[in-house]
């Protein structure tokens, strides 16, 4: 069995890239691929000082090569995208010359201002492919001279219907509490001044699910000590399905994301969702979703109270449409069989 290697920064936890290269990994093994994980953070099959995102120590090459030696196909999860560690990626670059990649970009670095004097990114060989997780950025790397491919994210659209009782129960939330859940890390752009004020609105309970990271933390410490509203912070690992049976709507006024998973997974599991207009929500709206913008806060709240079943429906149509495990392995499939990779 052909093996393929997924590897990035940091693998296994619940940020976006994680999440992502998680329903990869899942599609590549059912392509036929002994699939094995790659980082320098997480619980991973081969872990390689030096590749983590804080590393206390450069690069070790000879433990990358070792760690890839017997990968078929190395898909790289936006390690060469983002210059967050910019020894990881030329070593990892170095290592992958000439052999069988996908180069999996997430965040490239004009997509943020404060990388947007880095031109070293991404690395280009003739034996890799590139692929982009929207059309925006496709675009983009097409503008630049760069040949991509743009796959959306997988999303499991058979997960099991959540515990409602035991995660609110857990939270020490009410039966009738009104929970409005914000399922993201706490850093700046995922503007959670706006979140507290919508859930303030709506006379509701804040759930951020995520802790602060980037140093947003005094920031965070002030924002929630001031809310006019219940907050609640759980940051250990929790099931998706809980999660979002759990809540009675989600709250999600990012300024950007590369894609933004929170509403595709509330659109799977049947929850009303307040979504930012930035760009890459402005495509996926384009696809047909029927997701709440922060000022219609009180059609919002209407529907939390009265859902509108038709929109719910459509939303979770489109998930399986666009998003499904099977519709991104077909696309995944189509890739390596013109490439010549596929099994």
């Amino acid at each position: 069995m052909p093996t393929c290697a997924i590897v990035s920064f940091r693998l296994g936890g619940t940020d976006g890239v994680s999440i992502v290269a998680a329903s990869w990994g899942e599609i590549f093994t059912n392509l036929g691929f002994d699939v094995v994980t790659v980082a320098g953070d997480g619980p991973v099959d081969r872990p390689v000082k030096g590749l983590e995102l804080l590393p206390s120590e450069p690069p070790d090459m000879t433990a990358l090569v070792e760690a890839l030696a017997d990968a078929d196909l190395v898909v790289v999860e936006n390690l060469c995208s983002i210059p967050l560690n910019l020894a990881a990626s030329r070593v990892v670059a170095e290592v992958l010359q000439g052999r069988p990649a996908i180069m999996h970009h997430h965040d490239p670095p004009w997509q943020r201002e404060r990388f947007s004097h880095v031109t070293e990114l991404p690395f280009l060989d003739p034996a890799w492919v590139h692929v982009t997780i929207n059309d925006l950025t496709r675009e983009q790397f097409e503008d630049r001279g760069i040949a991509a491919h743009a796959i959306y994210n997988a999303f499991d659209t058979t997960k099991r219907v959540g515990d409602r009782a035991m995660m609110r129960n857990r939270l020490g939330v009410a039966d009738d509490e009104l929970l409005i859940a914000h399922p993201v890390r706490a850093i700046a752009r995922k503007n959670i001044p706006v979140a507290l004020r919508l859930v303030e609105q709506l006379q509701g309970t804040y759930w951020l699910l995520g802790q602060a990271e980037d140093g947003y933390g005094p920031e965070l410490d002030w924002l929630l000590a001031s809310a006019n509203c219940k907050v609640i912070q759980r940051r250990s690992t929790l099931d998706v399905a809980d999660i979002y049976a759990a809540a009675d709507a989600v709250v999600f006024p990012s300024l950007w994301e590369g894609f933004g998973n929170p509403p595709v997974e509330a659109s799977i599991h049947r929850r009303p969702v307040i979504v930012g207009d930035y760009p890459v929500a402005t495509e996926l709206r384009g696809l047909g979703f029927d997701w709440f913008f922060p000022h219609e806060v009180e059609a919002f709240r209407a529907d939390i109270a009265s859902p509108n079943l038709d929109r719910l429906d459509r939303n979770q149509a489109l998930v399986a449409a666009h998003f499904s495990y099977a519709t991104i392995g077909r696309q995944l499939g189509e890739l390596l069989d013109a490439k010549g990779w596929h099994p």
